[in-house]
């Protein structure tokens, strides 16, 4: 099995999204030993924005493209081979400003390729990456999930996920971790069992 892992946090090894999605790789990794982990760090290795530039890179045939447009393509064709490619995917998603990183979006608009991960229809979208399994390592300093606040956040990523075809979808959380040091440690645990309870039986 193939599995993609995906950090988007910016704070390093501050970060609670990165400890959470590191452990639920380790357990998923022990569970089943012969799982093949890609990682993609976001943060570090950020992906450019969309752009004029990424289109005009795409639309051009690649015997003809100049050094900066073969990067750009570079850039989408690997982020879609990665994510077709794989079989189950860790996404950290922490909450900044009510929504996901930019560098997370980013990503999501290298992958949304319509032709590739979908296409339309007569009768509409169809999603053309289904099959995969997403786990969402969801955080966030404040409690967001369900409410209006976090449509931009976990909402948000469940329909893009939704709309590339993939409906096997869960969520890991840890919200509320700026009110406190207690609240922040049970928040913290509480994912934590999340985590193990889904490989508990493996």
């Amino acid at each position: 099995m193939k599995l993609l892992h995906i950090d988007s946090s910016i704070l390093g090894d501050n970060s609670t999204s990165r400890q959470l999605s590191a452990e639920l790789v380790a357990a998923w990794a022990a569970a089943e030993p012969g799982v093949e982990v890609t990682y993609r760090d976001l943060a570090a290795d950020a992906i450019s924005h969309l752009s004029s530039a990424s289109l005009v890179a795409a639309g051009t045939p690649a015997e003809l493209r100049d050094a900066a447009q073969k990067h750009e393509a570079a850039l989408g064709e690997q982020s879609i081979e990665e994510f077709l490619g794989a079989d189950a995917i860790v996404i950290g998603a922490p909450m900044y400003n009510f929504s996901i990183p930019s560098q997370l979006k980013a990503w999501i608009d290298r992958i949304a390729v319509a032709g590739k991960t979908f296409r339309y229809t007569e009768n509409g979208p169809e999603g053309l990456a289904g099959g995969k399994k997403v786990i969402i390592v969801s955080t966030a300093g404040g409690i967001h999930a369900g409410q209006p606040t976090g449509i931009a956040h976990e909402s948000y990523l469940e329909l893009v996920l939704n709309f590339l075809g993939i409906t096997d979808i869960e969520v890991v959380r840890a919200e509320g971790l700026a009110y406190g040091d207690e609240p922040r440690r049970n928040a913290i645990a509480g994912a934590q069992a999340s985590i193990a309870s889904q490989f508990a039986a493996a």
